[in-house]
């Protein structure tokens, strides 16, 4: 599922409106911030794949439901599609549900959202686009900030938290992936097969490398409700509606939140903290992305202003 879809917004969104999408984006933000505590938990009692499978089958099968009708007639192309989108997705579960293993729920949302930074670079290697300036400032504090974030005093990461940003990357592509693909399909239904093909590839490694079962602790049975339904699920719901409501700059910082949550439920329910310079560093890789994410112009600042002033901006 793509976290950063870009839609054609048109001029004349109700300020009313927009906040109730900015305010469901703000929800959804939420449920994802948690999914790396639900992760963890998940982990304490299911191998990584098993956790894979239960959680996206679960949510495709929910999100099939909802959307049965466009799941009706569906194009060989968008199978395609949702096969190649699934199989990213899928990847990208696997080393972020390996790394948490091996590192914190603070660092693992603080390092996933480097796939705002990664986009850019990406783009700049394989399709000759040149990053803008803020763009390459943005990528220099968030470097810092990983430095600060990871690095041991023998100056070395650990595998959990390279693991997490090596996801990042990965993610980085399949938004990249997902923009090239969505042009002639019907988003949602894409979406829906990416969900169905993550969670067949996720049972497939279950059944060859491990002991796949079901739950067997409310514990678990927790994370696994709460990673199908609320964070994927819903949240994919809750995205592709409230997106169409409101701007991609509201977007993207919203969704900028993402790891301050991920870092403040993993400090309400399991007490995790970080060391003076990990926070340091996370402010810094946060900054970086904001940095990375938006305008500093004044010419555009004037013009978003007289927007707001006008009431076609929130």
């Amino acid at each position: 599922m793509n976290r950063i879809n870009l839609f054609k917004i048109g001029n004349g969104i109700g300020s009313n409106t927009q906040v109730k999408a900015d305010f469901m984006m703000l929800i959804v933000t939420i449920l994802w911030g948690s999914s790396y505590l639900f992760m963890k938990m998940g982990l304490d009692s299911l191998q990584g794949f098993n956790l894979i499978a239960l959680r996206f089958c679960l949510a495709f099968i929910l999100a099939g439901i909802v959307f049965y009708k466009r799941l009706i007639h569906i194009e060989s192309k968008t199978i395609f599609y949702g096969f190649l989108l699934g199989t990213i997705l899928f990847l990208i579960m696997s080393v972020v549900t390996l790394g948490l293993n091996f590192t914190s729920i603070s660092n693992a949302g603080f390092l996933f959202s480097l796939s705002v930074v990664f986009i850019p670079l990406l783009l700049a290697i394989f399709f000759r686009k040149r990053p803008e300036k803020k763009v390459v400032l943005g990528i220099s504090v968030s470097i810092i900030g990983i430095a600060l974030l990871t690095l041991n005093n023998a100056l070395q990461i650990n595998s959990g938290d390279f693991l997490i940003t090596l996801g990042a990357l990965f993610y980085a592509v399949l938004i990249i992936v997902t923009d090239k693909l969505t042009k002639n399909v019907d988003s949602i239904t894409l979406g829906i097969l990416q969900l169905g093909f993550a969670g067949a590839w996720g049972l497939l490694f279950s059944f060859l490398f491990e002991e796949p079962h079901l739950p067997h602790t409310t514990e678990s049975w927790v994370s696994i409700m709460a990673l199908s339904i609320l964070c994927s699920a819903i949240g994919f719901i809750g995205q592709a509606t409230a997106q169409k409501y409101t701007t991609p700059t509201h977007t993207g910082l919203i969704f900028s939140l993402e790891p301050v949550f991920a870092a403040l439920f993993a400090f309400i329910f399991v007490s995790e903290t970080l060391p003076a310079k990990g926070y340091l560093g996370a402010i810094l890789i946060l900054l970086g992305v904001l940095i990375a994410k938006i305008g500093f112009k004044k010419p555009i600042l004037r013009k978003s202003f007289n927007k707001a002033i006008n009431g076609s901006e929130a």
